[in-house]
């Protein structure tokens, strides 16, 4: 009887019309939707249900109501949804079913009924969208190209990658500490616009003359122009809002740093486009969800593929993206496979899908970059003593390409020896002794940068002073393990350790050169190592790793990359170090090699294989990474100094009479950026709390939450990943390195504030009060931004005249921290 009773009273509260919220009889047909829709406003309810929405799905929907057991009353009264509470036991299940049953009708039933806007309506809709996308892209590439040819001459690091563009121009080898796309393509647009790679770049204020520079900023500032368009689609499409979209245009486009960077022959407008077109394909892949393996689902996914690559292949930062969607991804798949609808096989499919766009192209595309890089870079360069011997052998003008010297080495051999760590150079000596006070008074022992003929020693053998190159003696190679003597070409001393202290490396000891002739002692014998032994015991020219022990202390010869006082022409510090642990500072190779008494072969057959090519480079650029240097009369920060935009960067002059630019964001839109990261935290954390522990939330706000959590998380973690990870680098950091994570947190900012103002908008009783809050909030906030962009604007068009300490200046009621130097 129970059983049958519940079931009629939900088939009435079922059947019935919805009433007015005020009491006065049944809704209007053009309200129902507004009292059923638990999504976001401006998302119509189709695409809510197809999925297109990081909101609540329909059974989200079904249970929200169920929970707080509000069933629409009859028409004219009836009995209240509190009373219709399914109980427990199988009549209560029964019920529950029902009764959800019938809500999920009758709210279809009461979207059905209302017409489809006429097709003139949704073509003026879409219209007006486009026009705002337009209009965002037209004030964008406005602000970016305004007074782009000024000031005419270098600027800050445009000395560096104009530089390198004019070595791709040129196909100069040469080096830097980051991955060569960005390098590439600025050269490209030098190379397309007209500009021949003449030009020196020596240093910040040499004018650019009659030289064509143009290009490469304006390649520079369409990157940095199409960084807004991305984020007000990504926006866009993680809140399904236009002002939510409009918001976080204006910020970037108001933002005096994104501007300033964007102007410049600089790397960071083109990662950040890269990192910006990434995201943007990763949100619009993910909502292509509902539709897997259709042509948008492969085109966006393969499209962040080729993004990712991109970012990496401009700078190593890049792989914080890279870290952002894999982590998308793997969740995504830990969804599909907690769908028990889908099969082995289709899981199968999705996993192949993601492994072969999202790894397996960007690899092979970033492979392709360096190979590109290689191929283009084939001349002789200031970058040659970078790399290993075997590796400058492949470059033209080189004195090692096309060379022909004997393979092995043998007893009496003139030879260099070169150090595998980065920038150290050549065993080198010459006819200085150590000053007094420094260890022993002999000859001083060096490495050196630049080929020489004090780089020059004989191998002999420890205990013979007979000539090996002697016709009537048999050719004896150098294996692993024997015992020699280096004697030094030039002076005819012999390569000395004893238990001197290094001069500037305390604990090592010094190394000289000792004896007259050749002759010594006991404390000129070393013993060869071979570290990669596959070439077998002899020692080979350029590919052999060896290591050099002195026989009596037992310290191995290394260089400690210290540049000695100018007693010792400040050259590098050669020590012998008593710890024998196989560091790059103590492992050298034979380069070139002159035996009269062996036959030569090409070193064409000594080249190393692409792959090796690759994995030598990314340890050069990584060593190089982690020794940067700051550069003179530059201000280093630390990463607690960006958010809070405590100091800028001066990219060009110094004093009054200077074209001055400085990098410094807009404080007004940074501090904003930062205050909403707090509040972000707060209110996504009261919404998790309130979601996780089942609390009745009204139905605009849970579509509302859906969208500050989702959407509103991807970016706070997007910002996170961006930002952290630089409190665990030893390297030197600027302010420029925040960047990226700024794009995230003014997206945060555009979103959190729409969602904010509409939850206020939707706590006030009147309808048109309401709509004011909401309007009003965003153009105060657009205003504000656009009027803090008048205000600080000549940060980075460029200033001239008193500094900002005097009073005359326009800039002196700006400098709001003591910390600015502008």
């Amino acid at each position: 009887m129970l059983c049958a009773t519940s079931r009629l009273l939900a088939a009435r509260a079922a059947s019935a019309l919805p009433a007015h919220p005020r009491g006065r009889g049944p809704v209007p047909r053009s309200r129902r939707r507004e009292l059923h829709f638990p999504g976001h406003p401006e998302l119509p309810p189709g695409d809510l249900l197809a999925g297109r929405f990081a909101g609540p799905s329909v059974s989200t929907g079904r249970r929200a109501i169920l929970r707080r057991g509000r069933m629409p009353p009859a028409a004219g009264g009836g009995l209240a949804g509190s009373e219709l509470r399914p109980r427990r036991g199988r009549c209560g299940s029964q019920a529950a079913r029902a009764a959800g049953r019938d809500v999920a009708t009758e709210t279809a039933t009461a979207r059905s009924p209302k017409r489809p806007a006429p097709p003139s309506s949704r073509r003026f809709e879409a219209a007006g969208r486009w026009a705002l996308l337009a209009l965002v892209t037209l004030t964008s590439f406005a602000t970016r190209f305004h007074r782009l040819d000024q000031p005419p001459h270098i600027c800050w690091d445009e000395t560096h990658f104009g530089k390198m563009g004019s070595y791709y121009i040129n196909r100069t080898f040469f080096f830097d500490v980051h991955p060569p796309l960005g390098k590439m393509l600025i050269g490209l647009a030098g190379y397309l616009s007209g500009y021949d790679g003449t030009f020196l770049f020596q240093k910040p204020g040499d004018n650019y003359e009659h030289h064509s520079y143009m290009g490469m900023r304006g390649f520079c500032a369409f990157l940095g122009s199409m960084l807004i368009p991305l984020a007000y689609l990504t926006v866009l499409e993680l809140s399904r809002s236009l002002p939510a979209a409009l918001l976080t245009a204006a910020l970037l486009t108001f933002d005096t740093g994104c501007l300033t960077l964007s102007q410049y022959i600089l790397l960071d407008p083109i990662l950040m486009f890269f990192i910006m077109a990434a995201m943007l394909s990763m949100v619009k892949y993910n909502s292509c969800a509902n539709r897997p393996f259709s042509a948008p689902w492969w085109f966006w996914l393969s499209l962040t593929g080729v993004n990712l690559a991109g970012a990496l292949g401009v700078k190593f930062v890049g792989l914080f993206i890279i870290l952002q969607v894999g982590w998308n991804t793997l969740s995504d798949l830990w969804h599909l496979f907690g769908d028990l609808s889908l099969s082995m096989v289709t899981l199968g499919k999705h996993l192949t899908a993601r492994i072969l766009c999202l790894i397996v192209l960007p690899l092979a595309l970033y492979i392709a970059t360096y190979a590109v890089h290689f191929m283009v870079l084939n001349k002789s360069g200031p970058g040659d003593g970078f790399f290993s011997s075997a590796f400058q052998a492949r470059l033209s003008g080189n004195n090692l390409h096309n060379a022909s010297i004997p393979e092995h080495l043998a007893y009496g051999s003139v030879i260099t020896v070169k150090n595998l760590r980065m920038a150290i150079g050549y065993l080198h000596s010459h006819r200085h002794f150590y000053p007094e006070g420094v260890g022993a008074r002999q000859q001083q022992v060096t490495t050196y940068l630049h080929k020489d003929y004090n780089n020059l020693w004989i191998i002999k053998k420890h205990n013979s002073n007979s000539d090996p190159l002697d016709p009537s003696h048999p050719v004896e190679f150098v294996r692993h393990g024997d015992i020699i003597r280096l004697e030094h070409k030039e002076t005819s001393r012999n390569l000395h350790s004893h238990y001197h202290e290094a001069p500037l490396t305390r604990k090592h000891y010094q190394v000289t050169g000792y004896g007259i002739n050749g002759s010594g002692d006991s404390n000129d014998f070393w013993r060869i190592e071979v570290i990669n032994r596959k070439f077998g015991n002899r020692i080979k020219v350029l590919r052999s790793r060896i290591r050099l022990i002195h026989l009596v202390t037992g310290c191995v010869l290394g260089s400690s990359g210290k540049v000695l006082p100018k007693w010792g022409w400040e050259q590098l510090e050669v020590t012998c170090t008593p710890y024998l642990k196989e560091t790059l500072s103590s492992i050298w190779n034979v380069e070139d090699h002159i035996n009269p008494k062996l036959p030569n072969i090409s070193l064409e057959v000594l080249q190393p294989s692409f792959p090796e090519i690759m994995l030598e480079s990314h340890l050069v650029m990584i060593r190089g990474n982690n020794g940067l240097k700051p550069k003179d009369n530059e201000f280093t920060s630390k990463p607690w100094h960006w958010p809070i935009n405590f100091q800028g960067l001066r990219f060009s002059g110094v004093n009054d009479t200077d074209f001055r630019v400085y990098l410094l964001g807009n404080p007004v839109i940074w501090w904003l950026n930062l205050l909403s990261i707090a509040l972000y935290v707060l209110s996504a954390s009261i919404f998790a709390v309130a979601v996780q522990r089942g609390v009745h939330l009204p139905v605009k706000v849970e579509g509302l939450s859906q969208v500050l959590l989702r959407g509103g998380g991807q970016l706070l973690f997007g910002w996170m990943m961006h930002y952290f990870p630089f409190f665990l680098m030893g390297r030197v950091l600027y302010f420029h390195h925040y960047f990226p994570a700024m794009l995230f947190s003014s997206m945060l900012t555009g979103l959190l504030w729409d969602t904010l103002l509409r939850l206020c908008a939707w706590s006030l009783a009147s309808y048109p009060l309401a709509r004011c809050v909401h309007v009003l909030g965003i153009l105060t906030l657009l205003l504000g931004t656009a009027y803090s962009f008048y205000l600080f604007h000549p940060l980075a068009y460029g200033m001239v005249g008193p500094l900002a300490q005097d009073p005359r200046s326009p800039m002196a009621g700006l400098r709001w921290l003591e910390s600015w130097d502008f």
